[in-house]
């Protein structure tokens, strides 16, 4: 049994991971291949190039790396043919993977994509590309299939593999132990973001912002997860003063250990809200992405979890209200009221209980169902 597989960045080696340790349960003599990170690659798999590479965001990023980026597409298409896996599966990262899957599909391959793209919330031209390119969707929120059905394309809601991978009960107390952090502190985490140009445009907002936060109550402590690469980008924002703790990676501890949290708009805003934290969520970008974005959006949420409860059930700060002023006057909000804080927590378990629902187990049923290994 072998299977194509690519995810970009760190969020799509993450829903990999977790993908192929239910894969293997099913198939333990699995072999794939392709392009992944490493948590991929503890899973057995191989990969070609590293998913760094395609760790891009916007369009500005994206014309300074097309050559590379096509060239790799094109070397990576012409080994699967050769290869003729029993399928591939796109992990997000579709403007790469679309034009890949649709030449693998044109050539015979059963194609499969990996998370359904956010078609509810902007760029719904993107249905067509999916109808050429996917045989298959697997979408992890419950309205997707629908969508994507009402069009043609077959797909199937698996949840979401976090919701499986994170307990219901966050372990607050251990992790806590874990990064030498007291009981009692009060604790702020600050995630701004995977990829260096998220970095770029939000680490500087969010460092402020603890410093403000900081001064208006000097007990505060701070935390911030680094992905791998980024901490030299990092360093240099922190303020003098600040009693903040660089970590390299370990988000779902920081996560867990934490009251709240101001996270950069993406996967990371999910996590936060499986492991029940209170957050405000910040998104800043070049301004040529931001204009050519701002008016494609269908819908007034940006955040996965406000998405999920269709309401602002957390603050969004985005673009040019992504200041430090805002991010720090909404994250003191949320620490002087604890009942607002107990409610969002409810809310959350909620939303992890209608997403836990053994993804892996779903995700390996549709994908045996349409290589016709059932």
């Amino acid at each position: 049994m072998k299977l194509g597989l690519v995810a970009g960045e760190a969020s799509g080696d993450l829903l990999g991971g977790l993908l192929l340790a239910g894969l293997r349960t099913r198939w333990p003599e699995l072999q794939s291949h392709g392009i992944g990170g490493p948590k991929m690659i503890a899973q057995g798999f191989q990969t070609w190039w590293p998913h760094s590479k395609l760790s891009i965001f916007g369009y500005v990023d994206a014309l300074l790396n097309i050559r590379e980026l096509l060239a790799i597409r094109r070397q990576l298409g012409d080994r699967l043919l050769v290869d003729r896996p029993a399928a591939f599966i796109g992990i997000d990262a579709p403007d790469f993977n679309f034009g890949l899957e649709e030449r693998l599909k044109q050539d015979g391959v059963k194609t499969i994509h990996f998370v359904c793209p956010s078609i509810w919330a902007w760029r719904a031209e993107r249905v067509e590309k999916i109808r050429r390119s996917a045989d298959h969707v697997l979408c992890l929120f419950p309205f997707e299939p629908e969508l994507l059905q009402a069009h043609g394309i077959g797909a199937s809601y698996v949840g979401h593999p976090l919701a499986d991978a994170i307990p219901l009960e966050p372990p607050r107390a251990a992790a806590r132990r874990a990064l030498a952090l007291g009981d009692e502190e009060t604790v702020v985490a600050l995630l701004p973001g995977s990829r260096r140009s998220e970095v770029k445009y939000i680490a500087g907002p969010l460092l402020e912002a603890a410093a403000l936060m900081h001064k208006a109550r000097p007990n505060l402590r701070f935390i911030v997860p680094v992905a791998p690469g980024l901490r030299e980008l990092i360093e240099p924002l922190v303020p003098a003063s600040l009693p903040v703790t660089l970590l390299d990676g370990h988000s779902h501890e920081a996560l867990a250990a934490c009251d709240i949290t101001l996270v950069a708009s993406g996967t990371a805003t999910l996590e936060a809200a499986l492991f029940k934290r209170p957050m405000v969520i910040a998104y800043r970008m070049n301004a040529l992405n931001w204009w050519r974005m701002k008016g494609r959006n269908y819908q007034p949420w940006v955040g996965l979890p406000n998405v999920l409860a269709r309401e602002f059930i957390v603050p969004e700060l985005i673009q040019h209200e992504c200041t430090p002023e805002n991010l720090a006057r909404e994250g003191l909000a949320w620490l002087d009221d604890p009942a607002r804080c107990a409610a969002v927590r409810a809310r959350f378990q909620e939303q992890h209980q209608l997403l836990r629902c053994n993804t892996a187990q779903r995700a390996s049923d549709a994908i045996a169902q349409v290589i016709g290994k059932a």
